[in-house]
């Protein structure tokens, strides 16, 4: 019987090195496109591509990992679990698979849900050229969410802070203030950025180069933090009356949460690569999803987000100091469990043959 938890690794350059073996082993072709910084430890950082089957087909199904770099533990261990058990062989006639291991890489060596210009990926993806969405609810709580230091005074200030605004707004509200991007603030939460960041670049070549002749793609984008200790929800991004929703309900059932709707564990938010995929991929029709992993509850992720933020943006993340930030982090993201890894795998195995089989029979 097949240990799901083996899948999984303890870092990022475990978890690179069992991917590229499984990869290999199923055949795949390989590419490696290298980030411009190094990993805590001095190690190259790569965004690595498995095509299987790619090359020509007009059906193809897409599994990320990494889009928040910590929250790669749980994608990079669903698509080496998926490897291991074989299940590229498997896969419906005509319909090819591409696996994008990290890319978000250097959020992932560095356990942080951020890249290296502090940019929340599922932020970036907007038009640069339009005027920047504004969120006047998180410039009023920045302050106080990043603060210069981050003692028990000052987590409480915050506490104070987010309590006010949440009774004068509404708990959902001060969750969107928080949590739905941000950018004005390059050292805060949630930052979408100036400009594209690397891994949108990145996204976009592999997707482009690979999918240009695609008629038919499936994304499934793997996330974790949000929702009960190891539950999976499926999120789409578009309204329940869109065709992209009503061919994922024939895909995946009646389960699907869509974050347009409200109806989701993750606030609305702009600058996601999900909504952004047609617009690269104009010839195609596009079915995207992201799995959602809970963890541990919301304030517990806000609180290990806010300490990263501040390590980063005024303390030293190779002290000795960082150590039980970047362990709180880690854990806020990475269920490192059996029961959860389990979990994260059976989801995981479940979603990916729904959607291959939503792929081979034109759902």
């Amino acid at each position: 019987m097949m240990n799901s938890a083996a899948s999984f690794s303890a870092d990022y350059q475990s978890a690179r090195a069992k991917f590229l073996e499984e990869a290999a082993a199923a055949g795949a072709a390989l590419e490696a496109v290298q980030h411009p910084e190094r990993g805590p430890d001095g190690g190259e950082l790569f965004t690595d591509v498995a095509a299987f089957g790619v090359e020509g087909a007009e059906r193809v199904l897409v599994l990320i990992s990494g889009t928040h770099g910590v929250e790669g533990f749980c994608g990079s261990g669903a698509q080496v679990d998926l490897l291991r058990r074989g299940e590229i062989a498997r896969r419906p006639e005509g319909v090819g698979i591409l696996m994008i291991h990290a890319v978000n890489p250097y959020g992932f060596a560095w356990l942080r849900r951020v890249t290296h210009e502090n940019i929340d990926l599922n932020r970036n993806w907007i038009d640069f050229a339009q005027p920047l969405p504004e969120n006047p609810g998180y410039d009023v709580l920045h302050p106080s969410i990043c603060p210069p230091t981050w003692d028990g005074a000052a987590q409480a200030a915050s506490a104070a802070a987010a309590g006010r605004y949440a009774e004068e707004h509404g708990a959902l509200a001060m969750r969107a203030a928080m949590m739905g991007g941000q950018y004005n603030h390059a050292d805060g939460l949630f930052y979408g950025g100036k400009a594209p960041s690397w891994s949108r670049a990145t996204q976009s070549a592999i997707l482009t180069h690979y999918l240009s002749g695609a008629a038919k793609v499936g994304i499934i984008d793997y996330h974790t933090g949000l929702g009960p200790w190891g539950f999976a929800e499926q999120i789409i991004v578009t309204s329940r009356e869109s065709d992209g929703f009503r061919r994922a309900a024939r895909w995946y059932g009646a389960a699907l949460a869509s974050v347009a709707d409200g109806q989701s564990a993750s606030v609305r938010i702009e600058g996601d690569g999900l909504s952004a995929a047609p617009a690269l991929l104009p010839k195609a029709d596009i079915t995207g999803m992201a799995i959602e992993v809970g963890t541990h509850p919301t304030d517990h992720i806000l609180a290990a987000l806010q300490a990263d933020c501040w390590l980063h943006a005024h303390g030293d993340p190779t002290s000795p100091a960082a150590k039980p930030i970047k362990d709180a982090i880690r854990g806020a993201f990475y269920g490192d469990a059996d029961d959860w890894k389990g979990m994260v795998a059976g989801q995981s195995l479940l979603a990916v043959r729904q959607a291959l089989a939503g792929l081979a029979e034109g759902l």
